[in-house]
């Protein structure tokens, strides 16, 4: 029986596939592209390693297609076989990812939690929580999570940066900015590699509009972090959005045509990175040409693939904003029937916050204001099931504030941009939109 880096036990004879997990692990946690390879190899020097087994087809699942599912099931038949011989710890890997593959998010999170409980060192089990958090909407479960390792294991353990940059996010979606950005800037310290760590003070400069900051703070030459996973091209988003705030089109311009642009892969995180930035482009009346058709064609390519319903609305986004109405109306039946026979947590989600978003995007794109700022009023300021953070979920709460104001209902406009004002001073896209309510 091996051990990895973290002292915990792993469940191979191997020494070779004992030092690609513990290297899989690592790079993993840095968001490196070699992570894959070195979960091949772990699986190429010892094919029974339930483990490495795990997250191959956790990285599968990563991808947010169910076209990879047939490929996880066969991972998970093959990982249930050899669980026998594996730990308890390694067999609640392989559970949550059953739950993982049958959509049932929840479940898996509640495992995740289990093994963090009784094993605070699986750092890999706590960024496997707290990914399952994060596409939840779990703000609670963000915090606990990284918070509870943090207190077991203190200052000296091995990763801890790893875990302070997951309190740092975790304060930060729960609002806590000034301990967000402590926890975050130290973990960033400790290990330069950690994108994670950067992208939550990223975060907490965002959410308190310290654009000139945060465009420091991201001010990397193209090409910087080419050997990481797509995760980076959402700092490159981040980067974005300062510029766009400073009003640096030409920036945020550029920075799309050479980092966010969606590939022909079409990652799911990508999509939401492209949709968006877009969509906040034509917000301040700038023009983006015929940028929306490549992430409408894939978006129609997508049409009955519903992983998550935070995707999906981004896919709408494409579609409405290429000006597809048909294709955008057959990916909402799509949507509708998912909610009918999914009989999942993104399922019901999609049923109760993203087939209504949607059908208010819809509106909104074909100028029926009034439908559409009834609809999307519905929802308050609570888009959380749809998963990720307050900074990514904000582009729907623009569009509300803009189908609001273009219904005519000023006082109602006036109310949403002063609430919007207030929990981020210092934004001039609600500024200067009070001011042209005001002429």
């Amino acid at each position: 029986m091996a051990q990895d880096s973290f002292g915990l036990e792993i469940t191979t004879s191997s020494h070779k596939a004992a030092t690609a997990w513990d290297r899989a692990v690592t790079e993993s946690l840095e968001h490196r592209l070699t992570a894959s390879e070195r979960v091949k190899e772990t699986l190429e020097a010892d094919p029974e390693c339930v483990m490495a087994q795990f997250f191959r087809g956790a990285m599968m699942l990563m991808i947010g297609t169910d076209r990879v599912h047939g490929k996880v099931a066969d991972v998970v038949a093959r990982a249930k076989k050899l669980s026998p011989q594996a730990t308890r710890r390694e067999q609640m890997y392989v559970a949550a990812l059953e739950h993982w593959l049958a959509g049932k998010n929840d479940k898996a999170c509640a495992v995740w939690n289990e093994v963090i409980t009784e094993w605070p060192a699986d750092i890999l089990a706590l960024r496997m929580h707290h990914h399952a958090s994060f596409w939840s909407g779990n703000c609670k479960g963000l915090l606990g999570g990284p918070e509870h390792v943090y207190k077991a294991l203190g200052e000296s353990a091995p990763g801890i940066s790893f875990v302070k940059g997951m309190v740092a996010f975790g304060c930060e979606e729960n609002g806590n900015y000034r301990r967000a950005e402590k926890f975050g800037r130290e973990a960033m310290e400790a290990n330069e590699n950690d994108l994670w760590s950067l992208h939550a003070v990223a975060h907490v400069l965002e959410m308190q509009c310290r654009h000139d900051e945060g465009r420091n703070l991201l001010n990397q030459p193209f090409g910087t972090w080419e050997d990481r996973t797509p995760f980076k091209d959402h700092l490159w988003w981040h980067s974005a959005l300062f510029a766009l705030e400073e009003g640096d089109i030409d920036r945020v311009l550029e920075l799309y045509d050479r980092e966010i642009r969606v590939d022909e892969n079409g990652f799911y995180l990508d999509v939401q990175n492209a949709a968006s930035l877009l969509k906040r482009l034509e917000l301040v009346g700038v023009g983006v040409g015929e940028r929306w058709d490549e992430l409408a064609d894939l978006a129609e390519s997508r049409t009955g693939d519903h992983v998550m319903p935070f995707t999906d609305a981004h896919f709408m986004l494409a579609l409405t904003g290429a000006g597809r109405f048909e294709a955008a109306s057959s990916y909402l039946s799509s949507l509708k029937t998912f909610a009918r026979e999914g009989g999942n947590d993104a399922a019901a989600v999609t049923n109760d916050v993203a087939v209504p978003l949607c059908e208010g995007l819809l509106a909104y794109a074909q100028e029926r204001y009034e439908e559409a700022a009834d609809g999307l009023c519905a929802f308050d300021h609570d888009l959380s099931p749809l998963g990720a953070s307050h900074a990514q979920r904000d582009i729907f709460q623009q569009i509300k504030i803009d189908a609001v104001t273009r219904a005519g209902r000023s006082e109602a406009a006036r109310l949403l941009l002063c609430e919007r004002e207030a929990r981020r001073p210092g934004s001039d896209w609600a500024r200067n939109r009070l001011e042209a309510l005001a002429q």
